[in-house]
């Protein structure tokens, strides 16, 4: 089956880049035949699809200016969209806004999200976005015109049809998840990072890395991975780690990743704590699974959020370290321990008791991380912290359960085996072969493309109304029609769009 791809690639240095990168891989090596979409290459893509086209398009999308380019392209010609984020609003945002198109992101904020104040619309072209973003998702028009969206994890697919479920000028008499997002059109795939860490690896990378920024062999070192971010809890870490000391004189706290602009931790916040804080800069990303592996604990938290899954989180599951996560809706699906009264948060399958409480097995129902109420951040954190610095056995079960869970959910074949079954429901044509489920979307997100020559013909009294919207032609059409007002379609749409980064 032949299978566009549109994503960053490495050497952009993301996590769907590298996400992509290694299913790509995965489904060349199973005899798919792949071609890649990266920004650099998308303006081949029209006249390819053109003269062969493709029997399905795959769009990555993640909450940044890395997607911009994929837009247009994901809006023209329907195919598989892979919400990575089911947030999109800080980027989309950003690039209308960017290029001054205030009137466009008016209209599709107030059709996307009919919930929210049109009005609210002007906080952000103000520039006071915040966290507001996180509540507007801006995801509509993807999902809309796609032939299959899929989301990582069941509970992010229900929570998508629920936000998807409020009715706008497309679906007026429309109470429950409207006609455009039908159950069957939004599916939840695994999402597949890391690599296993052998027992002999994680030796090496241990006595490695901390040998380079100078930590005890026996210190109990906690681990924040990625960049630097407010969302990370950097502050609120700092505070558990110096009310953990006095429980663990030798704890040490590894920070590695870059600091970024609107970070509120700086080098200076940590001064007080001396040789106990490492701050590690920028790891470059064949690096950074030893310095996971280094560690006895990595802590992950996460707040607001796009409902991301977390690379580095993914990382620490594959190295068998013990995590520390906030819990959150999209990893309602992830059994943890309460810090609070130590008993499982979700209880399924094997290994629970009569009570709902988890035991210590190898089953479905074991903890494999410590999750943090984010109405009790400060106190469970600390009870975490304190509890995973003094207890060698519950680290070694967290960390053999994490491992096996990765295993089973989030290694790079169970990841392929997903996206090879949806191809394969393509081929059947299970699938239809035509995006878009009814709803219409704004003008400005689907244009015909010829607008800059109709106005420069205005003056000279030309007819510019004699030739029918590419945009308005019936939906059904023949395959071989459809192909030619796709062809159409990409002569215009084709160009690269302006200012990306």
């Amino acid at each position: 089956m032949r299978i566009a791809w549109f994503s960053p690639f490495p050497p952009v240095n993301t996590g769907i880049a590298a996400v992509s990168a290694e299913v790509v891989a995965s489904l060349g090596a199973r005899g798919h035949a792949v071609d890649a979409y990266p920004e650099t290459a998308a303006h081949d893509f029209p006249w390819r699809h053109r003269r062969r086209p493709y029997d399905l398009i795959v769009y990555q999308f993640g909450n940044s200016s890395h997607h911009d380019y994929t837009w247009p392209y994901a809006l023209r010609y329907p195919g598989m969209t892979v919400l990575h984020d089911t947030r999109l609003h800080h980027a989309r945002a950003a690039l209308l806004l960017r290029e001054r198109r205030r009137d466009d992101y008016r209209r599709e904020l107030a059709w996307s999200e009919p919930g929210v104040n049109p009005d609210a619309a002007e906080l952000a072209i103000a520039g006071l976005d915040s966290a507001l973003y996180y509540d507007w998702p801006m995801v509509r028009s993807l999902v809309a015109t796609s032939r299959l969206v899929a989301v990582h994890g069941e509970a992010t697919r229900r929570e998508l049809i629920e936000a998807l479920s409020t009715p706008n000028s497309s679906t007026p008499n429309s109470s429950t998840p409207n006609s455009s997002t039908p159950n069957s059109h939004i599916v939840s795939i695994r999402l597949g990072h890391g690599e296993l860490v052998t027992p002999a690896r994680e030796a090496t990378a241990r006595e490695g890395i901390r040998s380079i920024y100078g930590i005890p062999e026996d210190a109990i070192v906690f681990g924040v991975f990625g960049g630097l971010t407010p969302e990370k809890r950097i502050r609120q870490i700092l505070a558990a780690f110096r009310e953990t000391l006095p429980y663990a004189p030798s704890a040490h706290l590894l920070l590695g990743g870059a600091v970024a602009a609107h970070a509120d931790v700086t080098p200076a916040d940590v001064a007080d704590l001396g040789t106990r804080v490492t701050m590690c800069g920028y790891i470059h990303d064949e690096h950074l699974t030893d310095h996971i592996a280094a560690v006895d604990v990595s802590l992950n938290l996460r707040w607001p959020t796009a409902r991301e899954t977390s690379g580095p989180w993914l990382r620490a599951l594959a190295a068998g370290r013990p995590t520390v996560i906030t819990d959150l809706l999209h990893l309602a699906g992830v059994v943890s321990l309460d810090p609070r009264t130590w008993t499982v948060r979700r209880a399924v399958g094997p290994g629970t008791d009569d009570a709902g409480h988890g035991t210590w097995d190898t089953g479905p129902g074991t903890p494999i991380a410590i999750a943090i109420d984010i109405l009790d951040e400060d106190h469970s954190l600390r009870l975490a912290m304190r509890r995973l610095a003094t207890d060698a056995d519950l680290r070694a079960t967290l960390g053999r359960a994490a491992q096996a869970y990765w295993q089973r959910e989030h290694s790079i074949a169970a990841m392929a085996d997903d996206y090879e079954s949806i191809v394969a429901r393509c081929a059947s044509g299970e699938i239809a072969a035509v995006g878009g489920h009814g709803e219409e979307v704004p003008h400005h997100l689907r244009p015909v493309g010829d607008e800059t020559l109709r106005a420069l013909l205005v003056p000279f009294g030309a007819d510019t109304t004699s030739r029918a919207s590419v945009a308005s032609e019936p939906r059904e059409r023949s395959a071989p029609a459809e192909r030619r007002a796709r062809g159409r379609a990409g002569e215009s749409e084709g160009r690269r769009p302006s200012d990306q980064k």
